[in-house]
């Protein structure tokens, strides 16, 4: 398939495909990427303290209020930090953290070179949003112009998908590739690029700041609603030897997504700033347009089926099956609490 790529210098490197598939692999591999790793706070003997990394979309909250409010019991989150959104997936892939919350693209991505891990329940669902210039009100006007996104992404699968719909591919765009969500949030609301795919609340971000902004698809018209964005992963290694620290961080999860649910406000005054690089308003608005589900598990044909995108875009050769997926663990906290599992509002269930 031809495409046609304008890839910007970010962060004093190219991104582009050869290199987001070497860094895949180099990850996959468990190769040096240490330099980003941050020494873990000292813990009592009885914590369980996960490395972990994760994304900046509101598809992260349930899992950001794990860690500020101490949900999970007897587990602890030591965040790393990240340059860039390919490098939350790497350092993942290299065995450098021990569970992420990610997009299950970059997972997919990640197993595909080999990397031994596993699915083992959602995050968020809905929330990515094809944002573009005023005047550019169908797919037919994308034809020729400039839209940013990042690599083996969710936010390059709608993209992919709504064209096609279209009868358009990528080759009818210049496909921009960026490395950090501000950038790119960024770049639209300056005027850089003619039209972007990108997560809540950056999307709404942009649409207040960029006068006659137009929202071309937020997904549910492609996709139907809860379509799956981020899910939670797990190296395997951990999931055998740490199987019901893995299940409190799911019961953990589920706690957090009923607090969002019950009261966004408060979940949004606790992780805007120092997760959301948005102001307050922009991501309470944005809260309830990627919600928090724990238990995706209706979703897994979905995330199955894009595989087939990451295959004809070439970051993937073969499409993997349903071995990717874990649900056991998520199946036990569901029959251990079910109290909690019939407060929550959405799930597959």
């Amino acid at each position: 398939m031809s495409t046609k790529r304008v890839l910007p210098r970010l962060h004093g490197f190219d991104i582009n495909r050869r290199h987001f598939l070497k860094h895949s692999a180099l990850a996959a591999g468990g190769l040096a990427l240490g330099k980003y790793l941050i020494s873990a706070p000292a813990q009592a003997a009885d914590i369980t303290t996960f490395k972990a990394t994760h994304g900046t979309g509101l598809c992260n909250c349930p899992f950001f209020l794990v860690k500020e409010r101490g949900l999970a019991k007897n587990v602890a989150l030591d965040f790393v930090t990240t340059p860039t959104n390919a490098d939350i997936a790497a350092l993942f892939g290299a065995g450098l953290v021990d569970v992420t919350v990610v997009p299950y693209t970059n997972f997919i991505t990640l197993f595909a070179q080999g990397a031994p891990i596993k699915i083992v329940a959602g995050s968020g669902v809905q929330g990515c949003v094809i944002v573009s210039q005023q005047g550019i009100d169908s797919a037919e006007k994308l034809r020729g112009k400039t839209l940013g996104t990042f690599q083996a992404d969710t936010l390059e699968m709608l993209p992919y998908d709504y064209l096609k719909k279209a009868g358009m591919s990528f080759a009818d765009v210049k496909v921009r590739y960026f490395g950090t969500s501000p950038e790119l949030a960024q770049a639209f609301i300056n005027g850089n690029i003619d039209a972007m795919c990108h997560i809540e609340p950056y999307a709404t971000q942009a649409l207040q700041a960029r006068p006659g902004a137009v929202r071309l698809s937020d997904g549910v018209d492609i996709y139907g609603k809860n379509y799956s964005d981020c899910v939670l992963a797990v190296r395997a290694s951990v999931l055998a030897e740490n199987r019901e620290a893995v299940k409190a961080l799911i019961k953990g999860m589920m706690i957090g997504q009923h607090q969002e649910e019950t009261d966004r406000a408060s979940a949004v005054k606790d992780t805007v700033g120092k997760y959301f690089k948005t102001s307050y308003e922009a991501t309470l608005d944005a809260a309830t347009k990627q919600p928090a589900m724990i238990d995706q598990r209706q979703n897994q044909d979905f995330i199955l089926q894009r595989a087939n995108n990451l295959k004809e875009l070439r970051y993937i050769q073969k499409v993997p099956g349903a071995d990717i997926f874990d649900w056991s663990l998520l199946n036990e906290v569901i029959k251990e609490n079910p109290d909690l599992y019939a407060s929550l509002e959405l799930k597959s269930a």
